[in-house]
C-alpha cells in the first residue's frame, strides 16, 4: 500500500523546518561562544553559560530529531523560540558591548 502524497509532503515540510531551526541554532550557539562573559553582564542579560546551555540544548534536540527523521513540531517550536529570543534580543544587545575592561 502506497503512502498518500499528502503525508509525504507534510514529512518534507517538517524536515525542512527542522533544517531551518538547526541552522539558526548553529548560528546562535557559535555566536554565543564568541562573546565574552562580561559582555552579557554589561548588556544586563543572563549569563553566557545560560545562553550557551539554551542554544546548545536547542541545537542538540533539533539535530536529534533530524537524525531520527522524526521532527517533532513541538520540540522545534520550543527550540526555535529559544534561538529566536537569543538572535533577536540578546545578540544585538551583547554585540554593542565592548570586550575590553576600560570601555564601560
Amino acid at each position: 500500500m502506497d503512502i498518500p502524497w499528502v503525508f509525504l509532503l507534510v514529512r518534507l515540510i517538517d524536515i525542512a523546518l527542522a533544517l531551518v531551526v538547526a541552522g539558526l541554532a548553529v548560528w546562535a550557539f557559535v555566536d554565543c561562544l564568541t562573546k565574552a562573559p562580561v559582555q552579557f553582564q554589561r548588556a544586563f542579560k543572563r549569563t553566557k553559560g545560560f545562553w550557551l546551555a539554551l542554544t546548545g540544548g536547542s541545537l542538540a534536540f533539533t539535530v536529534l530529531t533530524l537524525l531520527l527523521l522524526r521532527p517533532s513540531l513541538f520540540v522545534l517550536l520550543i527550540a526555535g523560540t529559544a534561538v529566536g529570543v537569543y538572535l533577536a534580543d540578546v545578540r544585538p544587545a551583547v554585540g554593542l558591548e565592548s570586550k575590553g575592561p576600560n570601555n564601560w
